[in-house]
């Protein structure tokens, strides 16, 4: 778009939108073009950021008039590209920064509406002094916000029990290319009138609209937990065991991590501060953690014992007669908890510290982990030999960060063959009818994966969705959807 066009626009939004609401000065408009991984940096004509859900209407119908290409931002904590701008400096950033009202709490309905720039821990600290939960839980969540979250249907380490954000939005507000506010905001728990609009927005990555605020589900707070690390002999045992401890305890799993040995090295090699559970790292380890809502399970009995932790420790005593179980340590308090989640959340710190690598945010369906795990091995061996693997992740919901390390002193090779290694994994993943994208969205980044995976069907659907409400496309160009 010509720059005079630009200062058009901007000229004409100013007087409907507060002060501060225009950043155009490069120092101020900084933090916002650079995203979270810092590899990627692009330009912009303006940073919006606007404070009602009215005056992200008139940016967008005006926008759109003017066909200039708008990009949302929530918390820029995105792991593919989607917020971010190309290097035009044509497109406009609308960043929902300011939007954290939160326009209602109810307790009986265990449902709260809050606006898309909440941050995700802000509203763990409003809900849970109400004895309130929300669990969606991810390690951005002192700075990714809910809009965002939505946008790219972020999943976290409690899917296994709650699901993606998806399953934890009951309704939302929604701006949509021409400025048209759809208000879908409801508490419902039924409604069947019509097409789902919400699950359209959900996971778009802002192409289809802007999400401006959402209804979400609510949970009763767990009173304890039960949280252990234990040794398995392979990923098929430990399912197993997963299996076991769902049936035993009414599905009250909320996380199940798979740690192999080698991102317990990276801890200790690169966060040696960190408390480690076993004197030497078993091959496979996962970490479980199972939660309490009753008082029954809840409440210390006079021997000082929890009955939800002895019921985790009783399971894990009858998996280890079975062979389920190699080892196994159970947190004995809060702050020995505490120690076992800083060494899950501390994973991405580790595998960035560890230099080149080629990681994947890849789901599979649960009972073929196992042997996609096996059978990928031996492919990148082919290509690669003695390189070092790191099939982590959320084992409960099939979701795996797995990333691959060079052989030492291979570092410049490994970087050569990184597309032949991408795509053969990925066709692995696609054979076994997985997931290239579990939880990180597409953006821009993932593009190419789109184009060769993607039902070629499914993908002339979102063509034309994107085509009947965003027929200037206007909305985040060049993301999710391959041109």
């Amino acid at each position: 778009m010509p720059e005079g066009n630009i200062e058009s626009l901007l000229s004409a939004l100013e007087p409907n939108l507060g002060s501060g609401a225009i950043l155009t000065d490069a120092v101020d408009t900084a933090k916002y073009l650079t995203d979270w991984p810092g590899k990627n940096t692009g330009r912009a004509a303006a940073v919006l950021r606007p404070s009602s859900t009215a005056e992200v209407s008139t940016i967008l119908a005006r926008a759109n008039a003017a066909k200039t290409p708008v990009i949302p931002l929530g918390g820029n904590t995105g792991l593919a590209g989607g917020g971010m701008p190309d290097n035009s400096g044509d497109t406009i950033m609308l960043s929902l920064e300011r939007m954290k009202t939160v326009r209602n709490l109810i307790p009986a309905a265990m449902t709260m509406t809050v606006e898309a720039g909440c941050i995700l821990s802000e509203l763990h600290d409003l809900v849970e002094p109400q004895g309130l939960f929300f669990p969606l839980n991810l390690g951005a969540k002192g700075s990714c916000t809910i809009g965002g979250n939505l946008a790219t249907n972020a999943g976290g380490v409690n899917v296994v029990r709650y699901g993606n954000t998806r399953e934890l939005c009951l309704g939302l507000e929604v701006v949509l290319p021409d400025g048209r506010i759809m208000d879908e905001l409801s508490g419902l728990r039924k409604n069947n009138t019509g097409y789902d609009l919400r699950n359209l927005f959900i996971g778009a990555e802002g192409t289809l609209g802007v999400i401006t605020a959402a209804t979400l589900k609510l949970f009763h707070l767990p009173k304890a937990r039960a949280t252990a690390f234990a040794a398995v002999p392979d990923i098929a045992s430990a399912l197993d065991l997963l299996n076991r401890i769902q049936a035993e305890t009414g599905g009250a799993v909320e996380a199940f991590e798979m740690m192999p040995d080698v991102m317990m090295h990276l801890l200790a090699q690169h966060l040696p501060e960190l408390k480690q559970p076993f004197a030497e790292a078993p091959p496979l380890s996962v970490l479980i953690e199972i939660a309490a809502t009753s008082d029954a399970e809840a409440e210390t009995g006079e021997d000082g014992s929890i009955p939800v932790v002895s019921k985790l420790e009783a399971l894990l005593g009858e998996g280890f007669e079975s062979g389920m179980v190699e080892d196994a340590v159970l947190a004995t308090s809060e702050a020995q908890r505490g120690e076992m989640w800083k060494l899950r959340e501390s994973t991405l710190e580790a595998v960035t510290n560890a230099g080149p690598r080629i990681g994947f945010d890849i789901s599979l369906p649960l009972d073929q982990v196992h042997e996609f795990v096996a059978r990928t091995r031996s492919t990148v061996e082919a290509i690669i030999p003695g390189f070092k693997m790191c099939a982590m992740g959320h084992l409960g919901d099939g979701n795996l960060h797995y990333s691959l390390f060079p052989p030492e002193g291979s570092e410049t090779k490994f970087i050569e063959q990184t597309r032949s290694i991408k795509t053969a994994v990925l066709d692995n993943v696609s054979e076994y009818r997985g997931s290239f994208s579990a939880e990180h969205g597409i953006g821009t980044q993932k593009l190419s994966e789109m184009a060769r995976y993607k039902d070629p069907v499914a993908l002339a659907v979102m063509r034309q969705v994107k085509a009947a409400l965003d027929p200037n496309n206007i909305m985040n160009p060049g993301k999710v959807i391959p041109e």
